[in-house]
């Protein structure tokens, strides 16, 4: 059989085909006239009875299905047709707010990329070409319809996609600038599972190709032209099988422009690589093999330049976005017309035929047309035949290289652990300030915080004084004069400063004024009286008990001054009566009341503020410390777009969360170590217990601290809402988490939400172990433990979940 009646069997059939469409539903199949340079040809698909591909090779059998050419696809493909393109996106819906009032980005749109070609894609700003594109590498899902990335869905394992199979270079930077270039690519080629020897290798290539300066320059001090090739260097590194570039030219002189494009068209040459470019260049988009041209969220072509400029007779591409855009209806929903645009695709691209004698599919038909120009060989078997054989293998799943798709976990890791240890050695000086606040905040606590008030002043009337020499004799033997001189004498000298007044009106009114914090006074027999009330006892009558009585008044608006005052002016006249029965002989026990005070079963008969609030505060700065360190942690990477860069290139939310808890666990650590020692070894802090405890609890809630941040990180879109979250949160933990009163005084329904925070318990039992010496057996010590310990799984199951969701 000669090639002529080859090509009329082949003609015959298809027409056969068309036919018996035409009696079942009247689909329609166009041939058009064009080139394919191809001896493999790929058969086609019918909407009604699954005829699908199969082309005979040069010995007369049919070619392995496995391989499809990538021009003659057929948009209305089957699942595994639809496998076999670089992308294909159908019947594509993504929108964003409510169900009420949704804004819809993607409305039905149907895009097919095939393998080894350049697809332009272009549009105007907000048209949805930014969603589309995270949809195709997995950072976003659709609200409908399917998308298939080099024979698999984004996301699925074993894709690839996210991961070292697309090479991905967004319209920001997206890159650390305070990285050099080379610490820049190792940082991505340790992520796509690259060697160290790989990436040098590779380095060089791109420097000298992308015209870049000197592998040592910090990223930030480069150009905007030079970051963005450095960010297009990055999508290069790992030679991946999908290139997605985003504006790849702006701010790039003509020749690297023109010297990026024959790049781009080499790496597609050999049918292995695919690109999709979008530009704001759009005359420049002519050198791709097929253009998509995109408004309100829908396709309105999809072929190649010349077909376009020919079928539309205009000039230039621009021309032709304006005679799409104005037969597409004001409310972005496609007029009804004739022509259907939407959905045909250019299959003359390639280098399998001629670019200006296109083979398309009309939307119409499930039957693909075909050209033929030196054609050698075309179907020989029969359609019974192939049917039989493609039922089978559409239904076969893709088979993965899991080579090509797993990327380790360790040279993620590797690579994301010098990210992080890079961005704080790089920041010195606030690395200082992170090591220096802990150790000012124990020091500004311990000075301030828990110490009795000094210099308080007193107003004394005295009438028992010599008001002409302002003299007060104090008597240390048994003599009976001028108790209230001996008594002032008892009073603390660092605490109390006496001012003395003629009248009891003027003392009050140094108190009123706010010259002193009380006043006291003294009647003229206060001696007499005082003695003939021990004397008489309970025969004293009310003028002597009268007199013999100390008159004060205090100024108790500062709780804590009032409080101190009353009691030292009780002990002091406590002191004051002991030492005076002493001196005469007499029992000091007469001057004490009948209750008798032992030594404290735990701490001690003075307690000082301070021990008591000291628990408390080693696990409030430890905890808010981790938390300031960690809450803008994400929200940092998101805003510079390192984060979605690298989750593109594959890294897990779990790898993100796992770097970021070392690092940040060693800069805890530091912390947790100066607070400690600053408080029990500096300042004297009580610690009866186990230290071991005292150091791993306060290291457990550090811990927590830190993924509360990430909470609060991976929940927040904006660094100054991360803040206001993490100060909101600092004061009712505080007051909240017995720290600075005992949850006791609180209501008891306030009593339930304070043992539900993340302090409570851990305060309890840190108190326990340093004032009380307990041990992990007793119940307050190990609910410590258990509580902080259930804090850090919540949360950071709180942070996957969210970095998941927002992962896509």
């Amino acid at each position: 059989m000669d090639d002529k009646d080859k090509i009329r069997k082949l003609f015959s059939w298809s027409s056969s085909l068309t036919e018996g469409n035409e009696e079942s539903g009247g689909d329609k199949a166009m041939i058009s006239s064009g080139v394919v340079s191809s001896p493999d040809l790929l058969a086609m698909e019918t909407r009604n009875g699954g005829m699908s591909v199969g082309l005979a090779d040069g010995g007369g059998g049919i070619v392995n299905p496995a391989f499809q050419p990538p021009s003659l696809l057929s948009q209305q493909s089957t699942v595994w047709t639809r496998r076999q393109q670089a992308v294909c996106v159908r019947h594509a819906f993504k929108q964003y707010g409510s169900a009420s009032k949704p804004n819809h980005v993607l409305s039905n749109l149907n895009m097919t990329v095939a393998k080894g070609t350049i697809y332009g894609l272009l549009g105007a700003s907000g048209c949805g070409k930014t969603t589309l594109l995270s949809c195709i590498v997995g950072r976003r899902r659709l609200n409908n319809g399917q998308i298939f990335v080099l024979g698999g869905k984004p996301g699925t394992k074993g894709s690839g996609v996210p991961g070292k199979r697309v090479g991905y270079m967004p319209q920001e930077i997206a890159l650390y600038g305070e990285f050099s270039i080379k610490e820049t690519m190792m940082y991505f080629g340790w992520i796509f599972g690259m060697e160290t020897s790989e990436i040098d290798d590779r380095l060089k290539f791109l420097l000298e190709f992308l015209d870049l300066p000197s592998q040592s320059r910090l990223v930030k001090n480069l150009s905007g032209g030079q970051q963005r090739r450095v960010s297009f260097a990055v999508a290069l590194m790992h030679d991946p099988e999908l290139l997605i570039l985003d504006e790849p030219t702006v701010g790039v002189d003509p020749l690297l422009r023109q010297s990026i494009w024959s790049h781009l068209v080499q790496l597609t040459k050999d049918g292995h690589k695919t690109v999709i470019i979008t530009t704001h260049y759009i005359e420049e988009a002519r050198q791709a093999h097929t253009i998509g041209l995109m408004r309100s969220g829908r396709l309105l072509a999809e072929e190649s330049p010349r077909v376009l400029l020919t079928k539309y007779n205009c000039q230039s591409l621009e021309e032709v976005f304006l005679k799409l855009s104005r037969r597409q209806g004001s409310d972005g929903q496609p007029q009804e017309a004739p022509l259907n645009i939407a959905n045909n695709i250019s299959l003359a691209t390639l280098n399998w035929g001629k670019k200006d004698e296109p083979v398309y599919v009309t939307e119409e038909s499930g039957v693909v047309g075909l050209n033929f120009h030196q054609s050698k060989e075309v179907l020989s078997q029969e359609t019974n035949g192939v049917n039989a054989q493609l039922a089978d293998m559409q239904m076969m799943e893709p088979e993965y290289d899991s080579s090509c798709c797993e990327i380790t976990t360790r040279g993620k890791t590797k690579a994301l652990l010098q990210k992080n240890f890079l961005r704080m050695w790089r920041n010195v000086g606030v690395m200082l300030f992170i090591f220096a606040l802990p150790v000012m905040q124990v020091i500004l606590f311990c000075l301030a915080i828990g110490r009795d008030p000094t210099g308080l002043h007193l107003a004394v009337v005295n009438k028992e004084m010599d008001w002409t020499t302002m003299e007060c004799p104090i008597y240390e033997n048994c003599t009976l004069s001028k108790f209230s001189c001996r008594y002032l004498n008892s009073l603390p000298k660092e605490t109390v400063i006496l001012d003395y007044y003629d009248t009891p009106e003027k003392a009050i009114d140094a108190v009123k004024i706010g010259d002193a914090w009380g006043a006291l006074y003294f009647t003229e027999n206060f001696t007499d009286a005082l003695v003939a009330r021990m004397a008489l006892g309970r025969e004293s009558d009310e003028e002597t008990l009268d007199q013999s009585e100390v008159r004060v008044w205090l100024d108790m608006s500062n709780q804590q001054i009032g409080l101190m005052l009353n009691r030292d002016l009780q002990l002091s006249y406590r002191d004051f009566g002991q030492g005076l029965l002493e001196s005469c002989n007499q029992n000091p026990k007469l001057a004490d009341i009948p209750i008798q005070f032992k030594e404290p079963i735990y701490g001690s008969s003075d307690p000082s503020f301070t021990d008591f609030v000291a628990p408390g505060v080693i696990l409030t700065i430890v905890f808010f410390l981790a938390v300031a360190l960690t809450s803008s942690a994400l929200i940092i990477e998101r805003t510079e777009g390192l984060l979605d860069r690298s989750w593109v290139a594959g890294v897990t939310p779990l790898e993100i969360l796992f770097s970021h808890v070392i690092t940040q666990f060693v800069v805890m650590c530091g912390q947790t170590a100066l607070v400690l020692i600053f408080m029990i070894l500096v300042f004297g802090v009580e610690c009866k217990g186990d230290i071991t405890l005292v150091i791993a609890l306060t290291i457990l809630q550090g811990l927590c601290g830190m993924c509360f941040g990430f909470v609060i990180s991976a929940i927040c879109e904006l660094e100054r809402n991360a803040i206001q979250l993490a100060l909101g949160s600092f004061y009712p933990t505080l007051l909240l988490s017995g720290v600075i009163w005992p949850v006791e005084g609180m209501p008891v329904l306030l009593r339930y939400v304070s043992y539900c925070l993340p302090l409570t318990m851990a305060t309890t039992s840190l108190r326990s172990i340093l004032t009380r010496g307990w041990n992990l057996l007793e119940p307050d010590v190990y609910l410590g433990f258990v509580s902080t310990i259930s804090w850090i799984v919540l949360f950071l199951s709180i942070s996957m979940a969210v970095l998941k969701f927002k992962r896509g």
